[in-house]
């Protein structure tokens, strides 16, 4: 059994200068970001380079229209490598747009295509969450086929991954909330999938610890905005990182899996998604095998929170709500019809996911997941 890979090599600054001083972006590169990214971070330097702004393509979560629309405006440029400065959106469509691009890359999707790299690609994330920097996994919601759909092939792994807490000093609350609950979701995923070996399972730890930990801190605060976790940002950008290597080793499983039904509907962002669907999943994988490796994964946040096991889901998502507050499915406007539509596409799409559960969930099991949050 295979027990770690880390194919990118990750470095770490503490800001883009120094970032930009190593790698010398020039002429001959592309990066693409968002121009609220570019003129704090990037134009100061005065860099000569190719610039693409990803929100003049399309707003939300990546789509095969949107990477479609910025592979003809990158088509005008001569560049080498792909300079990918942004959140999740931003890297998942590069990790796209780095491989010789169809026509329709929803083609690359459905395996029509085999992937094949043609560009080098840099990851330098802003946000907290995805840890897409060191997995092979890019997600793209298809809007030919409405559906959301992941490619994981070593073709989509980054060159570098380059960790700079400094660009989340800029982000809004509700992002940094739903990207960091999204590692920390990513963690405790790959913790419990049957797949993770010792070396991912303390990535995973070590990743919750730290989230938690800062939350705490935040939290503590009185006030969770941009100056209470000011000095945490390096330890959530290393932990999203850590979280990172353990699902792209481990694998992330049905939290995952149901939430890309909201994600695709109703354009919820993906840390919000799935925490719509987190307590609800570990509450159904431990009523069918309490005794199991869940039983550690529990006591692990009971022991954080200071709370007894008998009410640890309860108990973390109060403290959880002090980050984000939780929805029901009815609010983001699903309606009691797509109960059985979302739960046949989640089966039917997503048994990548799947395959990684910490006990099997039946057809019947994965529906009354929907009921019960509905």
């Amino acid at each position: 059994m295979l027990a770690l890979r880390i194919v990118p090599k990750i470095l770490t600054f503490d800001t883009f200068k120094e970032f930009n001083d190593e790698f010398k972006i020039g002429k001959n590169d592309i990066l693409v970001t968002n121009q609220w990214m570019y003129d704090p971070y990037v134009k100061p330097l005065g860099i000569e380079t190719n610039v693409v702004f990803q929100e003049l393509f399309g707003k939300g979560e990546p789509s095969d229209e949107m990477i479609d629309a910025m592979k003809k405006e990158m088509d005008k440029y001569n560049y080498d490598r792909i300079i990918a400065f942004g959140g999740g959106t931003i890297v998942d469509i590069c990790k796209i747009l780095a491989l010789d691009v169809p026509e329709q890359s929803v083609r690359l999707f459905t395996g029509e295509v085999a992937p094949v790299k043609v560009k080098q690609l840099i990851v330098v994330p802003t946000t907290c969450g995805t840890g897409s920097e060191v997995t092979n996994v890019a997600i793209a919601e298809l809007k030919t086929l409405h559906v959301k759909k992941g490619i994981a092939v070593d073709q989509t792994y980054a060159d570098y991954a380059v960790l700079i807490p400094e660009p989340l000093k800029g982000l809004p609350d509700f992002v940094f909330a739903t990207s960091s609950i999204d590692a920390l979701i990513h963690a405790i995923e790959s913790y419990l999938s049957p797949k993770a070996s010792p070396f991912t399972e303390m990535y995973s730890l070590k990743a919750i610890e730290m989230i938690m930990d800062g939350y705490k801190k935040i939290i503590a605060t009185g006030k969770c905005d941009a100056a209470a976790r000011a000095p945490y940002l390096k330890d959530f950008i290393l932990a999203s990182c850590y979280a990172g290597i353990a699902f792209g080793n481990a694998g992330c499983a049905a939290v995952h899996a149901l939430s890309y039904s909201i994600g695709g509907a109703f354009h919820v962002p993906h840390g919000e998604a799935n925490y719509a669907f987190f307590t609800e999943v570990f509450k159904m994988y431990n009523a069918k095998n309490p005794t199991g490796k869940i039983a550690a994964a529990n006591k692990i946040f009971a022991d954080i929170l200071g709370c007894d096991v008998s009410v640890v889901y309860d108990e973390l998502e109060k403290f959880l709500n002090n980050i984000l507050t939780k929805k029901r499915l009815s609010e983001y406007g699903m309606v009691e019809a797509q109960i059985d539509e979302f739960t046949k596409s989640t089966i039917d799409n997503q048994q990548r996911l799947l395959g990684n559960n910490y006990v099997a969930l039946s057809d019947a099991e994965l529906r009354q997941i929907f009921v019960n949050l509905f």
